[in-house]
This record gives C-alpha cells, sequence and structure tokens, in this order.
C-alpha cells in the first residue's frame, strides 16, 4: 500500500466485508475501557497487528487526521478504519457499532439513576482492567512510535510535546503548534515570501473552535428536544479535546446557560461516561435522558456523534494528499508525533491511577508479557483483568 517513492497512501476502494467492520467494531464497542489512547492502542492491536488491514505509517496518519478535526478521536478512527475497509456503509457501520454498546450501557445506567438516584459502582471491575490496559496503551505507543519517529527533529518534537503536556500546557495547542514547527522546519527551503504554509484542514475547526464555544451565561430556558439535540449539535462540531475539555462544554451550556443540571449531575453524567467502555461522548446519552427520557438520549447521542462521521467523510479523501504535499506531510508529521507525545503523556497519568498495589502492577506486567511474548489478543486480556478485579472484591468483603 505503499508507492515505490515511499510515501504512505491509504486505500480507497472496499477491501472486505461489512460484516467483518460490524463484529470487529462492536467487539471493541462492548470492552474499549481507558478513554481514547487505549481505544486507538486496541484498534491498532486488532487492525494492524492482527488482521493487516493497514501498516503502522498508515494508521498513523488516519490518527494524525482525527486530530486535525473537532471530534472525539477514537469514534472518528473507527469510522475512518469502517471506511478504509468497506467505504461508505463500512464508515456508517463502524462508527455506529463501536458507539452503540456504550450507548445502551449508558441508557440502562441512567434509567437506573433516575429511578434509584445514585450512581452505580463498577470500581471492582476497573480496578483489574485499568493495568491490562496500561499494558495494551504502552505496547500500541512502542510500535507506533518507531514509525513516527523518523528523524532527530520528530524524536525531540515528541519528547517536547510530552514535557509540556506534563506541566499542564493545553494538548490542542501543542498538536497543531507541533504540526506547524515540523511543516515549517522541514520545508525552509522551500519558504518563499507571500507562500502560504498551512492550508487545508486547520481552518476546519482550529481557530473556530475557542470562538464558538463561548457562550454567555443566562437564566433557565425552557426544555426542548430541538435545543438539545442544536446543543449537541454544536459541541460534537467545535470540541477538540480531553474529557476535561468535553466537562467544560457541558457545564457552560447544560448547567450555566440553559439551567437544565446541577453540577452533581453533570460529575454524575461524566462519571458514567468514564466507567463505561466505548467513546467518553455518550456522557452525552446520559444527560439527555436524565432531561428529555430516552427521546432525549436517542437525540443527545446523534447530535454529538453526528458531525465525526460528516467530518471524517469530507478528509478521509484527502489523507493521501495531503502525504503527497511536502507542506501537509510535513504538518502530518508533527501532528503525529505530538499526538504519540500526548497519549505517553495520558498514559503516565492513568499509569499512577491504575497501578495502585501488587496486583495491579502484576496484572500490567502479565498483560505486556502476553501481549508482546505470545500476541495474546488484548480483548480476551480486558475481560481477564476484569475477571480478576472482580475475584479480587469478593475476596475482600
Amino acid at each position: 500500500m505503499s508507492d515505490p517513492a515511499g510515501s504512505n497512501t491509504i486505500a480507497c476502494p472496499p477491501r472486505g466485508s461489512l460484516g467483518e467492520v460490524a463484529l470487529l467494531f462492536f467487539k471493541l464497542g462492548c470492552i474499549a475501557f481507558g478513554g481514547p489512547a487505549a481505544h486507538i492502542a486496541m484498534m491498532r492491536d486488532e487492525v494492524v497487528r492482527r488482521r493487516r488491514w493497514l501498516s503502522d505509517a498508515e494508521f498513523l496518519d488516519l490518527l494524525g487526521a482525527t486530530n486535525l478535526i473537532p471530534g472525539p478521536n477514537s469514534t472518528e478512527m473507527a469510522i475512518h478504519l469502517g471506511y478504509l475497509r468497506a467505504g461508505w456503509r463500512g464508515l456508517i457501520v463502524g462508527g455506529s457499532l463501536f458507539i452503540l454498546p456504550a450507548m445502551l450501557l449508558v441508557l440502562a445506567l441512567s434509567w437506573a439513576y433516575v429511578r434509584f438516584g445514585s450512581t452505580p459502582q463498577a470500581v471492582w471491575l476497573l480496578y483489574g482492567i485499568k493495568p491490562v490496559i496500561i499494558a495494551v496503551v504502552v505496547q500500541a505507543l512502542w510500535g507506533l512510535l518507531r514509525t513516527a519517529v523518523k528523524t532527530r527533529l520528530l524524536a525531540l518534537v515528541g519528547l517536547v510535546v510530552l514535557g509540556l503536556y506534563l506541566v499542564g500546557f493545553n494538548e490542542i495547542a501543542l498538536l497543531f503548534s507541533a504540526g506547524t514547527f515540523v511543516m515549517l522546519v522541514e520545508n525552509a527551503q522551500r519558504w518563499r515570501p507571500g507562500q502560504k504554509a498551512i492550508t487545508g484542514l486547520l481552518p476546519l475547526g482550529a481557530f473556530a473552535a475557542p470562538g464558538l464555544a463561548q457562550v454567555g451565561a443566562a437564566a433557565a430556558v425552557p426544555f426542548s428536544l430541538g435545543t438539545l439535540f442544536l446543543t449537541f449539535l454544536k459541541i460534537g462540531a467545535v470540541l477538540y479535546g480531553s474529557g476535561y475539555v468535553l466537562l467544560a462544554f457541558l457545564r457552560n451550556d447544560f448547567v450555566e446557560r440553559l439551567g437544565w443540571l446541577t453540577n452533581q449531575q453533570l460529575l454524575d453524567a461524566v462519571a458514567i461516561g468514564q466507567f463505561t467502555p466505548g467513546p467518553v461522548f455518550t456522557t452525552a446519552t446520559f444527560i439527555g435522558y436524565v432531561t428529555g427520557g430516552v427521546a432525549g438520549a436517542v437525540l443527545a447521542t446523534i447530535g454529538i456523534f453526528l458531525p465525526g462521521f460528516v467530518f471524517v467523510a469530507a478528509v478521509h479523501p484527502l489523507v493521501p494528499r495531503l502525504r503527497r504535499s511536502p507542506w501537509m506531510s510535513g504538518l502530518l508529521d508533527g501532528v503525529n508525533v505530538a499526538a504519540l507525545g500526548l497519549m505517553a503523556g495520558v498514559t503516565w497519568e492513568l499509569g499512577r491511577a491504575a497501578l495502585v498495589d501488587g496486583l495491579t502492577v502484576a496484572l500490567a506486567v502479565v498483560a505486556a508479557l502476553l501481549l508482546i511474548r505470545f500476541a495474546v489478543n488484548s480483548a480476551w486480556l480486558v475481560i481477564g483483568g476484569g475477571v480478576v478485579g472482580l475475584t479480587a472484591h469478593l475476596l475482600v468483603r
């Protein structure tokens, strides 16, 4: 799938069945705990290492493209990979089935929350799963870094991004700054006065998001399904960044502007989104159900995820062109290595929270050994980690 000159190209025609796309992303939607970095690591394990749908270099280019547009990165990777494997039907099916299990689980938890007035606890499950997720992400990072770090410049940029992220710099600013810096350095000899350095994807959201996200405080307004849908559609269309950024958007709109939620309800919504598998953006399902019942849950979920499908459909055919353009190839190189620096930073933070005792450290080490030495499917390791967590919970009761 690479041309003789060595530039990476993404195959456009469908090369697989819709059924295999559906089965893979439904499975991932059921077991993909741990947030976007973990989801992307599990996708890489399935589609690069096990199924060989594409190379690490091509996977990285798709990952870079998802970082250039708003929306949930791991869901957009599922959409990209579905499109790559089975065309536009794969785009819809891959993304939808990655979202569906988490949506249904959050819907059930939302019903329990409204009925019983508390959030169900899943500490025992995550206790065993999180160490396994750390091992999965570390393995993916190692494989992707060997592809992404092609020069000393890229290695240095990745380390700087990692360091700045750990001291609190904004991840979106780091992504675009790294991409722009590498693009300019790699193309220094091509630079001419008046020549445009960045064209194409950047205006899609990089500069629009900050302005669109600003919403003034207002008195509580009457609930309507239309307002609910449009509010989540706006969030999905402009949101870059982590779950913490999502929390800021949700609070600004649903607590401050609309007055439909309390701060405690918002925190409960984010908590449920965090400990269910699949995309964290299914927090929207909870808010939709609490405010508008089943219809609200469905509309909120469609609203926040719909822009991602549209953006990926628009951007996917452009990825090969980006790689062939010297300017955009440099931008993509910088964004790719910055994204891995951010993944490494998130992994460090997750590891500090997940590896809390001897058992969790042992789980992570054993999972890493099974992944690297014996190529065990990460799905089985996640399930096994959950079983260990449940067993440990029962033994200490």
